[in-house]
Parts: structure tokens; C-alpha cells; sequence
């Protein structure tokens, strides 16, 4: 097992498996312990990104036609800590009905859940800031969640282009009042940006002091 799994965050997250699907806050599972939700825009690659923190590959469901996530979907890690993998977002060609039920769904997870600790927001690093990002861009800084933006795919650009790319993106985020959200370089591909990933983890999961965050 890569040496990343063997740290206490990485044996945890490797205990994930499926709780429940909720297609509304009725069936949400007990408000309790601790919580780090996944969102992002549809094809991100939000699904590839669980799969390869909890190292296992059919996790959470990854397909090549973005939208078909449709539900709010649980992974335990222990009694008290989970995953929630949100529906993706932004799929124009979804149905006008099922957009705004995305959106309900997720205006309806971030307003209620206190057990939220911390937000893994993927966007791709070639197309930042689309019309849906901007869209969660406003909820997040409204909602006040810690965030941590992983600008994914980043392995199909050159270091020097995804260092410019994640350097413009980071002074657009400082542009944002009371925004607590922090901005790397990640691919599902190469595993480029896991070490920090899982060190927000551990932070936000009890598993590591603030130092370490």
C-alpha cells in the first residue's frame, strides 16, 4: 500500500463503503459526527478524485456521460465520520426540471447539515469559474464552509501552465470576502496534489492539529 494510505487519515478514508442514496434532506442519515461533502461541476471529476482517496476504484460512480449522478450519495468511514459525494452540477443538457432539483437538493445539504466540517470542491484547471462555479462560488462564501478547491485534470497541462493557472485562480478566490477556501493542483491520473488533500482531511476529521492543516 503507497505510504500516503498508510497514515491514519488514509486507513480511515480505505473504510469507506456505501451508506445510502437520498434524493432529498427526509432520508439524510443522523446530523451527527463529522462530514466532508465532494461537489463540483458535472465531468470534474468529483467520483475519480473518491475513488482514489479511499483507493478503491468503483466507489463512487464514475461515468463518461456528466450528469447522471443524480442523488445525494453516503459513504461511512466509522461510526461518526463519512464522505458525501453531492450530485454534479452545471449539465446543460439535464432537463430544466432536474437542474433546479440539483439545486434544491444542494441549497437544501449546505443550508442543514451541521455535521458539514469541510467542502471538497473540484473544478477542471482548463475551464475555471464557468457559470455554475460562479454560482457555488456565491453559496460558499455565503454559507461560510471551509473549502478545498481541487483544481483537477491538471496532469493535461505542462507544471509551468498549472502553476500559472492555479496562481491566477488563487488571486481571483482572495478577490472573495469571508471565503475560507484553499486553492492546489490535483489529478485522479498522476495522483499529483494527494499529499495536501490528505492533510486537509486529517485536519478537518479530528486526525491532525492545526499546524499540520
Amino acid at each position: 500500500m503507497n505510504q500516503t494510505y498508510t497514515s491514519d487519515v488514509g486507513r480511515l478514508l480505505h473504510n469507506a463503503h456505501f451508506m445510502m442514496s437520498c434524493a432529498d434532506s427526509k432520508s439524510y442519515p443522523a446530523d451527527e459526527g463529522q462530514e466532508v461533502a465532494f461537489v463540483g461541476r458535472s465531468n470534474a471529476g468529483k467520483s475519480s478524485a473518491i475513488n482514489i482517496i479511499t483507493q478503491k476504484k468503483k466507489l463512487a460512480f464514475s461515468s463518461k456521460t456528466p450528469g447522471r449522478t443524480q442523488l445525494i450519495n453516503f459513504f461511512e468511514l466509522d461510526s461518526s465520520r463519512r464522505l458525501v459525494d453531492l450530485p454534479g452540477y452545471g449539465f446543460a443538457n439535464a432537463p430544466i426540471a432536474t437542474q433546479r432539483a440539483w439545486g434544491e437538493n444542494l441549497e437544501d445539504y449546505f443550508s442543514l447539515r451541521k455535521s458539514l466540517v469541510g467542502l471538497v470542491w473540484l473544478m477542471d484547471i482548463r475551464h475555471p469559474f464557468q457559470k455554475y462555479d460562479r454560482v457555488m462560488l456565491d453559496w460558499l462564501a455565503d454559507k461560510k464552509v471551509p473549502v478545498q478547491l481541487l483544481l483537477s485534470k491538471a496532469d493535461k497541462l505542462t507544471r509551468n501552465r498549472a502553476n500559472q493557472a492555479v496562481f491566477s485562480i488563487r488571486q481571483h478566490l482572495r478577490e472573495v470576502d469571508h471565503l475560507d477556501i484553499q486553492a492546489q493542483s490535483f489529478s485522479s491520473f498522476d495522483r499529483q496534489g494527494l499529499p495536501t488533500l490528505f492533510s486537509k482531511l486529517a485536519f478537518w476529521f479530528g486526525l491532525a492539529n492545526s499546524a499540520e492543516k
